[in-house]
């Protein structure tokens, strides 16, 4: 297994998405882990959602095609969508070669600020990906 990358800046979901604040701590900006892009294997297509949709925490919000599966895209925190990294639609690999950078999925701005506090910081997600592996 090849080493992955675990951003301390960033908070995670157990359905392996990842949160980073932006400078309006009211928005943050979600895309998958490292540890996804890999079991996806190469992604083919992203299906985000739409800006001014709202998402909910725990609840698919698009979809992520590679070319061994197609897997939810789970939202990991509640609110309304602001942007959407639309690149993605003509370079979905970029979230394989790029997972935290460039391929990043979607803005959303919180419906509650507090709820980052319920997402893991990298070191909780890191034995979370070794205990599923194990």
């Amino acid at each position: 297994m090849a080493d992955l990358d675990y951003p301390v800046s960033l908070r995670y979901s157990r359905d392996h998405e990842w949160v980073a604040t932006t400078e309006d701590n009211a928005v943050v900006r979600v895309g998958i882990t490292d540890f996804a892009q890999e079991q996806l294997g190469d992604v083919v297509y992203v299906d985000l959602p739409e800006t001014g949709d709202s998402v909910t925490a725990g609840a698919s919000c698009g979809e992520v095609e590679s070319t061994k599966s197609v897997s939810d895209l789970i939202a990991p925190v509640s609110g309304t969508v602001t942007e959407v990294n639309d690149s993605l639609d003509d370079s979905p690999e970029t979230v394989n070669s790029s997972p935290f950078e460039d391929g990043w999925m979607y803005l959303v701005e919180l419906s509650d600020p507090t709820q980052l506090e319920s997402l893991m910081d990298s070191e909780a997600y890191k034995e979370l990906i070794q205990s599923e592996e194990a």
